[in-house]
């Protein structure tokens, strides 16, 4: 402890400069700060303080200097709070965000569908910023890229506060909790901050108690510095526990993930930071929180597979289009292929799936022995899609017209396999073998529908039971052939009339179905048209048999699937 200046003070002097600012008995010591004013005033106190503890070194200690020594040390407790008070305030965290750091890419996928959104939103706002270790002499826990020291106090500041620390540690004064609760700083922001707060503020709050407490011994500077720092670490990891322990729900999963990256990519610092032993109990509780973390989310996800099997709802969706379960579940899958990097070393075990040999009706058969090459999170994935599927497939039983049952699979398995196809990721993790099984599933599902309405209607446009053989004549019965094209007329207009109502969303796949119609149709009926047409017009009004061109026939399929009413009466352009 060097003092101040190279003149000292006399004794007598010292003490009544002591005396003078004795706040308890001056008004102007209680409305004047020493360290606010000049520097000769500053070093000719801090001189009186030093002059008083030398002579209380010797044999014969008097009452009076007893006295002035304690009213110093409550004097320059005073001006320590006072110099910490006036640089100390809220941080704007935003202000230390390195631009240069690398972050997740946010995914733009939209989880919710209106009828199963969840009011928490999902968060995926996640920085990853790697930071290897990296030795270095200036300071010993500065072992990591990813630690940035910032200058909290000026220069000046931390030289006269370790004025007055090296004074109080010398007079015995000194208690480790003083420090801490005159220097305790605010933090801005929650957990979002908690990047900063380790690798910035808190190691930079490090370095200013290296500072102050230099040459005092270490164990006084990591006992300011927990102290300083103990309540914001320990919010920012009641806040992360918290999260881990709430009630699961899908939702939750993301923001858990994010928790769990931001914890996992902060540990090497924390080890770094609070690497002395009066701060262990922050390095276990937050390896104990990430551990809590990766465990609550393989619950959510096992949560989240028997929801989709269980899920409920009986009512048809209108028009057989997409269920809204259908893009929940896949928008949330998108997502979980956005967080491979993290889930992947997460799960570690395969779904528990039902077998072909249980005979548990509520549970769909899965075989993964062709899909051995496969991680376990991309066997998740997989077996999310088949009990989806398996549900989808409950819920199509509750269309009364199979056609209508059909169409909605179709249209439910091509959404799936659209938003496989959309993601790279997505992709990548299901596989190209298990995509052409979907694939194929959609297209015979296409092929269904196209049996289950247009058999019926194409097996007017057959030449058997038309041609009569009798030992006068032999040719065509006008009576069957007036049946048989009034039977076509009637359900085509029903099947029109009907599935205009349906709707396919996606346009391209509205087309295909559309063209694949017309290929059957349009032929049949151009070659019964052509065989026949002559018979039905040689009678009596033709026009009441014979009501479609080919060209309205053409007209009228551009109405199906469009998922709104047409006039009952079909266009012609007969009329």
């Amino acid at each position: 402890m060097e003092s101040p200046g190279n003149v000292g003070v006399p004794l007598q002097s010292a003490e009544k400069i002591i005396l003078r600012w004795d706040s308890t008995a001056s008004e102007e010591a209680r409305e004047r700060m020493i360290f606010d004013g000049d520097r000769h005033e500053i070093d000719r106190y801090l001189q009186a303080v030093d002059e008083i503890q030398r002579s209380m070194e010797s044999a014969t200690v008097a009452d009076d200097q007893s006295k002035a020594i304690q009213i110093a040390m409550a004097r320059l407790e005073d001006e320590f709070r006072n110099i910490l008070i006036a640089h100390t305030g809220p941080i704007e965290t935003d202000s230390l965000v390195d631009p240069s750091s690398s972050v997740r890419p946010t995914s733009t996928s939209e989880l919710h569908d209106e009828d199963y959104a969840d009011s928490e939103e999902v968060s995926k706002e996640v920085e990853l910023q790697e930071g290897e270790a990296e030795s270095s002499t200036i300071s010993r826990y500065r072992s990591t890229n990813s630690i940035r020291e910032i200058d909290l106090i000026p220069s000046e500041a931390i030289y006269d506060l370790k004025s007055i620390a090296e004074r109080m540690i010398s007079a015995g004064y000194y208690r480790e909790d003083w420090s801490g609760k005159c220097w305790r700083r605010r933090f801005g922001g929650g957990f979002e901050a908690a990047k900063i707060c380790v690798r910035i503020l808190f190691a930079s709050e490090k370095k200013l108690c290296e500072q102050i407490f230099e040459g005092v011994g270490t164990a006084t500077d990591d006992a300011c510095f927990m102290e300083t720092v103990k309540g914001p670490a320990m919010q920012l990891l009641n806040f992360a526990e918290a999260i881990s322990i709430s009630r699961r729900s899908p939702e939750k999963l993301f923001k858990i993930l994010d928790l769990h990256d931001a914890i996992f990519d902060l540990l090497p610092d924390v080890d770094v930071v609070f690497q002395s032993k009066s701060s262990e109990s922050i390095r276990v509780q937050a390896a104990e929180i990430l551990s809590r973390l990766a465990e609550a989310a393989r619950g959510i996800l096992s949560e989240f597979e028997n929801a989709v099997l269980r899920e409920p709802s009986r009512i048809p969706v209108p028009g057989g289009t997409i269920h809204p379960l259908t893009r929940y579940v896949m928008n949330y899958i998108s997502l979980i292929s956005d967080y491979k990097q993290t889930l992947v070393e997460l799960i570690v075990s395969k779904p528990t799936t039902g077998t072909r040999y249980s005979g548990d009706p509520t549970t769909p058969d899965m075989d993964f022995t062709e899909l051995e090459e496969r991680t376990p999170l991309e066997l998740h994935l997989i077996w999310i899609i088949v009990i989806l599927q398996f549900n989808l497939e409950g819920k199509s039983k509750h269309y009364k017209d199979a056609s209508l049952a059909h169409l909605f699979m179709m249209n439910n398995v091509h959404y799936i396999v659209q938003k496989i196809k959309g993601s790279p990721e997505l992709r990548e993790m299901t596989g190209d073998d298990y995509l052409k099984k979907l694939t194929g599933k959609f297209r015979q599902a296409a092929t269904s529908y196209q049996r289950s309405t247009w058999v019926s209607v194409l097996y007017c446009l057959r030449d058997e039971g038309l041609h009569v053989s009798g030992s006068f004549s032999s040719g065509v019965s006008k009576s069957a052939l007036r049946e048989r094209f009034k039977t076509f007329n009637a359900l085509f207009e029903e099947v029109h009339r009907t599935q205009a109502t349906w709707l396919i969303p996606e346009i391209q796949l509205r087309e295909e179905l559309r063209i694949s119609i017309l290929e059957l149709l349009i032929p049949a009926y151009r070659s019964f048209l052509g065989r026949f047409r002559s018979h039905i017009e040689s009678g009596r009004h033709p026009e009441a048999y014979i009501k479609y061109m080919v060209e309205d026939l053409e007209t009228a399929v551009l109405d199906f699937f469009e998922g709104y009413p047409v006039s009952q009466h079909l266009r012609r352009r007969s009329q």
